[in-house]
């Protein structure tokens, strides 16, 4: 094992399947994060005065610089949080497609919106704000910080970026790229600090949003400190998604996807399907080709394309599931598959005779375990899935689609899939209800939550 010794003010990213050293960084001290702030702020008063098709050039290069060092960025990130290396390379090409979409679209969303009022001339004004932070997590560390990034700044806001600190490699990989894609050199900076600094960052002046995309802890403590400072907040938490499978469902068509659903980027996802909630008719079938399906993916070097489950980001994440497990286990639940652990490895689970009081139904599980749960009937599914703090997706697998249609109302998520995953779509809003946060990303909806939306009155 390398060594792990740590210098004060450093940080490290370490590669959680070999637990090999990657890099150490040294944290900004409080000067640099000062002098990176002051520098957003100048950028920020040339670069919203840039014609939109200037902006929306730079996100062609952009992607295209993408499309280029694919396999270096997709390498980095399977290294530094241990994503098998075909899901790394997807996620580079989801960043793509976003770039290509806001380079389509940007300049039709930002359009002044003409408004017929008894004025000559009445309109919407989307003017951007200034320096946006962003707090951004590991789990997909491109993505998420690309569709906070690509839409922000097409815009014209400028955007500093605190990333994970196990992620540090790839939070400076997408500095360069936009710096390489011809972006000014301060309209997107990365910063190396921790959570103090960015308290210190939100009630500045110059800052005049937040985004995060984290725990709801983190979230309730950004939504305060955003609050106290009047700022404006994205905030996209946790979740506790449902999969609801009725008896009509056809699992010969929509098994893999529903595996995919649970044990993509090895469960590590807010959107995944956190309990699965089967009508009694088909339980025993889906048990048994769900279990087998999952029995055979592939474990093994991240590197290798083979490989579709890998450990952990971290050995502590590992050990926190390994807990909800434990929990689950005492108050009566029966492990079908897996429930074991080895470092950063914890083999793919799945749980029958769960009930509501474990916390692997009340809490979010952020790794590979499935709970599933029998129920009678649709409604009862529809109740079981709502008992829930959490409002960020459900998802439903039928082939009577107008039922499921007539209860969308009742299903207060930000987001309802039938017979397919829940997932992000640059042409579609992303984000939650309830103690998944608030605010949306992606689609027209994300390009104007940091704008100011000006009313223009001519008499």
């Amino acid at each position: 094992m390398s060594d792990t010794t740590l210098l004060p003010n450093t940080i490290q990213s370490v590669n959680p399947y070999n637990s090999k050293v990657l890099q150490k960084y040294e944290m900004d001290a409080h000067e640099r994060v000062e002098s990176k702030l002051q520098g957003a702020h100048e950028a920020f008063q040339q670069w919203k005065e840039k014609p939109i098709k200037e902006r929306t050039r730079l996100l062609q290069n952009l992607s295209h610089s993408l499309e280029h060092h694919m396999e270096y960025l997709s390498e980095l990130m399977t290294q530094e949080m241990g994503k098998p290396i075909t899901q790394s390379r997807a996620e580079i090409q989801k960043c793509i497609f976003l770039c290509d979409f806001y380079a389509t679209n940007a300049e039709d969303f930002l359009a002044d919106d003409i408004i017929e009022t008894d004025a000559s001339e009445s309109f919407i004004s989307y003017d951007p704000l200034g320096v946006i932070l962003a707090v951004m997590p590991w789990n997909y560390p491109f993505w998420q910080v690309f569709r906070f990034a690509v839409p922000t700044l097409t815009a014209g806001n400028t955007a500093l970026l605190k990333h994970a600190s196990n992620v540090s490699g790839c939070a400076f990989a997408i500095q360069k790229l936009f710096l390489d894609a011809g972006y000014p050199s301060a309209c997107f900076q990365t910063l190396l600090t921790d959570h103090e600094m960015v308290d210190y960052l939100i009630k500045n002046d110059k800052v005049k949003a937040v985004s995060l995309t984290g725990s709801e802890t983190a979230g309730r403590h950004i939504a305060k400190v955003a609050g106290e400072s009047l700022k404006k907040a994205v905030l996209e938490l946790g979740g506790n998604n449902a999969c609801i499978v009725l008896d009509d469902a056809d699992l010969d068509t929509h098994l893999d996807t529903m595996v995919n659903a649970r044990m993509q980027n090895t469960g590590q996802s807010c959107i995944a399907a956190k309990r699965f909630i089967v009508t009694k008719g088909i339980f025993d079938e889906f048990l048994g080709k769900f279990t087998k399906r999952v029995k055979d993916l592939q474990f093994g070097d991240p590197m290798n394309p083979a490989t579709e489950i890998a450990t952990l980001a971290r050995e502590d994440l590992a050990n926190d599931l390994e807990k909800q497990v434990q929990d689950a286990v005492q108050k009566g639940a029966k492990v079908i598959l897996g429930g074991k652990r080895d470092k950063a490895y914890y083999a793919p689970t799945i749980l029958t005779k769960v009930t509501t009081d474990m916390a692997v139904f009340k809490e979010e599980t952020f790794g590979p375990v499935a709970p599933i749960f029998k129920v009678n009937d649709f409604e009862e599914a529809i109740s079981l899935a709502t008992d829930t703090k959490f409002g960020l997706g459900t998802m439903v697998f039928t082939e009577d689609i107008d039922k499921v249609r007539k209860t969308i109302s009742r299903i207060p998520d930000g987001a309802l899939f039938i017979n397919e995953l829940v997932k992000s779509d640059p042409r579609l809003p992303f984000g939650g209800t309830k103690a998944s946060g608030f605010g949306r990303e992606l689609s027209k909806e994300g390009i104007l939550e940091f704008v100011n939306k000006k009313t223009v009155y001519v008499k």
